[in-house]
This record gives structure tokens, C-alpha cells and sequence, in this order.
């Protein structure tokens, strides 16, 4: 739990939580590494009494090592930049918020969150909740049933925006029509998304009316009910939604040069932390005077292992947390090679969460952690991780092509056209289709939005 937690920080947040842990727990702290072999007595197997903790072998340098990540090049260069750029809100960061206000359970909260790590950038929860119980169990050591994961979800459901959750497009819909303002087209809508969905997909209006025994007119009103829905609610955090600018601090420094790709981890993602030289002398005074100690002496024991205990397992955390960073980020470097070569953004490959997940055996909502509020430095250019996630799409020749490619090349486009006669989105379409890239005008008018390209009227200048 404390490493699902801290592997959602970014590098400036993970620098404020040391901080307090050090303040909270004066047995940890920041230095060089100390080995056991200076500091603790060999045992004699003996306990002190059955209430006691086991020592172990808390100062192994296996079990403490000094944790800077650096399996690719570039040891030396440390350093990074403050930069200033658009930061968007992300689909997952929108729930968690929303989850806070919920007032749930410590583990309800964890549990909501794990959730919403397996829902997909369309706002769909496309694994089952067996499946979910069964990870929290293995991963988490969380015995949930699928009944208290359903009520949680329910309520994850209740969140914005409307649709988010729902397994399939049918449900969905009904989610959004139950938020809607009631009325009897409304009515008709739900109607038929529940009991006619098929029909409805394929429209065949004909066999609707036949059986709901309605006229022509209330059909097309309850459709027009339906079409204004959103089949996609996460797509409205496709571009940026809320945006304001702030200082960048990249988790990851990346070079390229010649071929050639180094990475490591941002200093700040990679603390040295020990534990305190004066505990461990004080565990090793207490443990060469065993015999005839007093209650308080042992009270004062037990309160000393308790905080080395708790500073190794936060020093462990931290440690999953940097090997994760370090897996994912190999992994999407693995993925979107071409263009940590060429910082070419048309060579950007499709990638979705589940290609990293299943490349480093990883569960789906710990990537989606990591890329949700995570930043590398590329030759000098900021960007946030989840940029180099997009859906697929196809060209002519049936190849997958990244929508990040197409939108590189609708601005490229956008960028060179008359200002005096700009171009629409349907000119657009077919300019992209001529290029190969088969994709509908409506999804040409999505991108540009999400781009922040204003519609055509709006570029024309006078």
C-alpha cells in the first residue's frame, strides 16, 4: 500500500514525503550507507520474550542499498531543467480527486483507486471485478468479494464524467441517460438502449417501432436523445481540459545522440537514505545487556526496532517505486524507440497502457500511476509521460498509425494554410485521406479541438 502510494508522486512530491517521514520517524535519515557488519551484534538466537519483534538483519546492504537507479549511461549528468509548460488534467487524476471527497475507508479508498487504474483512457472498465479481487489479493494482500467491489464501484459511477465505469457502451448510455433530466423521450431512450440495443446499433428502426408501438416522431426524438450522449466519456481529457502553467521538474533525464539513448532517473526520484547510526548502536547496547533487562529498557527496545522497522519498509518502498519508474520508462523508450531517435512526432508508434503492462508483467493501474503525473526531459524538451500513449488508427495500406502521428500532421497542415481562406474540417479530412490516412471528418474536428485549434471561422483573418 505505501509503495502504490508513493509511485503516484511526482519527483517534487516524493521530496516532500522523505521529508516528512524523516520528521515523523527519527530513525530514518539521508547519508551514506552503513553496513551491518559496523554496527550490529552477532545474535544468539535468543528472544527477549514471545511479544517480541525479531530483530533480522535490518542494516543488510542487500536489504538497504544506496537505491540510485542508473542501469542505462549518463551517470554523471545529474542536472535538469525548470521549464514551464501546459500541464492537463488526466482522466485518472479527475476520479482520484473526486474519490477524496468520498470519505471512504483507508482500504475502500486504495481499493477505489485500483479501480480506476483499470479503467481505460475511454472511460470504460474493461476487466472483470473477479479479475480485479484476485489482483488485490495476490498484489495488494486485499481479500475483497466481487458484492464490495461492485458497491464501490457504484459509486465511482456516480462521478464525472457521466458514463465513466461502465463496462460496455450500453451501459454507458443508461448511465447517462439516468442522469439526465428525466422526460417521456428520455424515457423512450432508456427503453431502448436496455431493451433494443441491438436493433438500435444496426439500425433497425422498423422492428423498434414494431415493438414499442410508437410513432415515427417519438423514435426520432428519443434518438436524438441518444446521439447526444457521449459513447466515449474519458475522451474529454483527449487535449487539455483545465490547464495552467506550473514548474516542471522531469522525473527522468533522457539523451539521444548518434543512435545512441541514455536514461536515468531525475536525483530527486533516487534518495539515499540509511538508518540512523545512533538507533543502531543503541539496538546493539540493548542486545549486549539481554540478560536482567528492565520493563522499561525492553519497552524502549521494542520502540526502537518498531522505528527501524518502519524505516526499512519505507526504504523498500521507495526502492519498488525507483525500479518501477526505471521498467516503465525502458519499456515506452522500448516502444516509441523511432522516436527518441528522431524527436520526430509523426514516428510516435500506438501504444495503450496494456502494451507496457504486458511488457514489463506489471498490473495495468501501477503503469497508468506512473504515467499519469510523470515528466521526462528529452534533449532539453519537456513531456509528460502519457503523451506517448495514443489509440490506434489505420492508413490505406492497413498499417497502424498513432493518432499523435495524424494530429502532427492536421497542425502541420493547419500551420501552412492561407490564413486569408482557411481550411474546414471536411478540406482537412480529405487532405489526410489523400495522405493515406483513412479517418472521418468528426474525428479530424475531435483532434483540433483537442489540439486547441480554433474551427475554421474562428483562424480566418480579414
Amino acid at each position: 500500500m505505501q509503495m502504490i502510494k508513493l509511485i503516484g508522486l511526482n519527483s517534487l512530491e516524493l521530496e516532500d514525503r522523505v521529508k516528512q517521514e524523516m520528521e515523523e520517524n527519527p530513525a530514518l535519515e539521508e547519508g551514506n550507507i552503513i553496513s551491518d557488519k559496523d554496527t550490529l551484534p552477532e545474535s544468539d538466537g535468543s528472544d527477549i520474550s514471545q511479544e517480541d519483534i525479531a530483530m533480522g538483519d535490518y542494516l543488510s546492504e542487500d536489504d538497504i542499498p544506496q537505491y540510485q537507479i542508473n542501469r542505462w549511461k549518463n551517470e554523471q549528468n545529474t542536472g535538469f531543467i525548470e521549464s514551464i509548460i501546459t500541464e492537463d488534467t488526466s482522466l485518472y487524476n479527475f476520479l482520484i480527486e473526486q474519490v477524496r471527497l468520498l470519505e471512504l475507508t483507508e482500504q475502500n479508498e486504495l481499493i477505489a483507486e485500483y479501480i480506476i487504474g483499470n479503467i481505460d483512457e475511454s472511460g470504460y472498465l474493461s476487466r472483470g471485478l473477479q479479475a480485479i479481487a484476485n489482483d488485490l489479493l495476490i498484489q495488494e494482500q486485499i481479500e475483497v468479494s466481487v458484492d464490495e467491489l461492485e458497491s464501490i464501484l457504484l459509486k465511482i459511477k456516480d462521478l464525472d464524467p457521466v458514463g465513466v465505469g461502465a463496462a460496455d457502451l450500453q451501459e454507458c448510455l443508461l448511465i447517462q441517460l439516468n442522469r439526465n433530466e428525466q422526460s417521456y423521450y428520455n424515457e423512450l431512450a432508456q427503453i431502448i438502449i436496455r431493451d433494443y440495443f441491438e436493433e438500435f446499433s444496426k439500425k433497425q428502426y422498423d422492428r423498434i417501432l414494431q415493438n414499442m408501438e410508437i410513432s415515427k416522431d417519438d423514435l426520432k426524438e428519443a434518438i436524438s436523445e441518444i446521439t447526444s450522449l457521449n459513447p466515449k466519456p474519458g475522451n474529454v481529457f483527449g487535449g487539455a481540459v483545465e490547464t495552467h502553467l506550473s514548474d516542471i521538474t522531469p522525473d527522468f533525464i533522457i539523451e539521444s545522440y548518434n543512435g545512441e539513448i541514455t536514461m536515468h532517473l531525475n536525483k530527486r526520484n533516487a534518495p539515499e537514505l540509511i538508518i540512523n547510526r545512533s538507533f543502531s548502536e543503541m539496538i546493539k547496547g540493548y542486545e549486549q545487556n539481554k540478560e536482567g533487562m528492565s520493563t522499561e529498557n525492553k519497552q524502549a527496545l521494542m520502540f526502537i526496532k518498531q522505528k527501524v522497522d518502519n524505516a526499512k519498509s519505507f526504504i523498500d518502498a521507495i526502492k519498488q517505486r525507483q525500479d518501477t519508474l526505471q521498467r516503465t520508462m525502458e519499456s515506452i523508450i522500448k516502444f516509441q524507440y523511432d522516436f527518441f531517435i528522431s524527436e520526430d512526432e509523426t514516428m510516435i508508434r500506438p501504444m495503450i497502457l496494456k502494451d507496457i503492462s504486458e511488457d514489463i508483467d506489471l498490473n495495468i493501474s501501477t503503469v497508468s500511476r506512473v504515467s499519469s503525473s510523470k515528466y521526462l526531459q528529452l534533449n532539453g524538451s519537456i513531456y509528460p509521460l502519457k503523451f506517448f500513449f495514443s489509440e490506434a488508427m489505420q492508413n490505406s495500406d492497413g498499417q497502424d498509425v498513432s493518432s499523435i502521428e495524424i494530429k502532427a500532421i492536421l497542425k502541420q497542415t493547419i500551420d501552412s494554410e492561407n490564413k486569408y481562406k482557411p481550411l474546414s474540417d471536411s478540406q482537412i479530412t480529405k487532405i489526410l485521406n489523400d495522405k493515406g490516412y483513412v479517418i472521418a471528418r468528426r474525428t479530424v474536428a475531435k483532434y483540433r479541438e483537442q489540439l486547441g485549434i480554433p474551427m475554421v471561422r474562428l483562424r480566418k483573418k480579414l
